[in-house]
This record gives structure tokens, sequence and C-alpha cells, in this order.
């Protein structure tokens, strides 16, 4: 029964209203609907949604991520706007200018994916990727 239903994400944000300027001003994304408590984003395929909380997110792991096709593109148009990347530097999992190549992938989406993180204003931690074909 699952299989067949919508799926999105949920972001926890202590300051609603900071989280609301630094997705449309940073990122460039604007709400479809907004709710006492909450703001619902829309992309091309798929939504997510922001919700005052006062739980504060773990900032330890991708929390949702954002596929593009010219990772390059995006991570410099978000410079332009002041978005600071996460650098990594782990064994087998490098930062290069903000970008790291990852071995392996879904097979059906390619054989390897470019990735950068950053986080939001309130330390929610997102994934920016490109599928290698």
């Amino acid at each position: 029964m699952l299989d067949t239903a919508r799926v999105s994400t949920r972001l926890p944000c202590q300051d609603l209203a900071r989280a609301r300027a630094f997705y449309a001003d940073k990122l460039g994304l604007e709400p479809v609907a907004q709710r006492p408590g909450g703001l619902l984003y829309e992309c091309a395929a798929g939504r997510f949604a922001l919700f005052q909380s006062a739980g504060v997110p773990s900032g330890t792991h991708t929390q949702i991520a954002f596929e593009v096709d010219d990772i390059e593109a995006v991570v410099a148009e978000l410079r332009a706007r002041g978005v600071e990347f996460e650098r990594v530097d782990l064994p087998g999992l490098r930062t290069v200018d903000g970008i790291a190549a990852v071995e392996g992938n879904y097979p059906h989406v390619g054989r390897g994916e470019r990735a950068a993180w950053l986080r939001d204003s309130e330390g929610n931690l997102i994934g920016i990727g490109q599928p290698v074909r």
C-alpha cells in the first residue's frame, strides 16, 4: 500500500521566519503553502516541509537531497548567494572545491555521483547530487 503513496520530507526549524528567509535568499525557494508552524515547498519531483520545532536536528547525516543536472553550476550559483559548503575529508570521500566524487550508485541511476553538502539556517544537512551516468 505504501508503494503508491507520495513521499515527502519534514525538516525541523527552531526559527521558521529565519528558515524561510534562508530558503528564499540562499536557495531561491518559496513555499507553495503555509500553515501555522509550517511551510510547504514543491520542486520538480517532490516536496518537503519546514516545521516549527523545539528539537534540534543532529546535522550528522544528510536529511534531504536535491538531484541536479549540473552540480558545478548549482554550487557556483549558491556560493554567489552566500551559501557555504561543507568540507569533507574522510577515507574514500573528500570534497575538492566543495564537490566530492561518491563511488557507486543504484544501477538504474548511474555508476556514481558527484555531491556537495550545506547546512541550512537551522543546522539541517542538505545534499546536492549529480548522478554520473
